[in-house]
């Protein structure tokens, strides 16, 4: 989700799936105040969920701003027929990563599921 996209967000209530593990942070006080106003702006989002859409949307955008890398295989033509080339750069290497480390986070979390009463 695009940042822009999620003031039109956050007039509805999205959740997803949440890890088990949690991440505590400490925000530098400039955005600590942001924060705190988006979260009066929009009473029905708290500051959490609030910090996980942007977070969400930031590794969005920052997977959108790898640079390519073209490689050798031809993976499709465009509408010209102009052949298109794998990227070999950091996207695939990051998508390849966040795979084996979400089965990993869902095992821990189904895990954790199956503890409790």
């Amino acid at each position: 989700m695009k940042i822009r996209d999620l003031v039109t967000s956050w007039e509805k209530h999205a959740s997803g799936k949440l890890a088990a593990r949690e991440f505590s942070i400490r925000l530098p006080l400039h955005d600590a105040a942001r924060i705190m106003a988006l979260a009066e702006m929009y009473p029905a989002r708290t500051e959490i969920q609030i910090i996980t859409e942007l977070l969400g949307s930031a590794l969005d955008e920052l997977v959108e701003a790898f640079p390519y890398a073209k490689g050798e295989k031809v993976i499709a033509e465009d509408e010209y027929d102009d052949p298109m080339y794998e990227d070999v750069g950091l996207t695939p290497v990051f998508f390849d990563k966040t795979k084996k480390i979400l089965r990993r986070l869902e095992s821990e979390l189904e895990h954790t599921s199956s503890e409790q009463p």
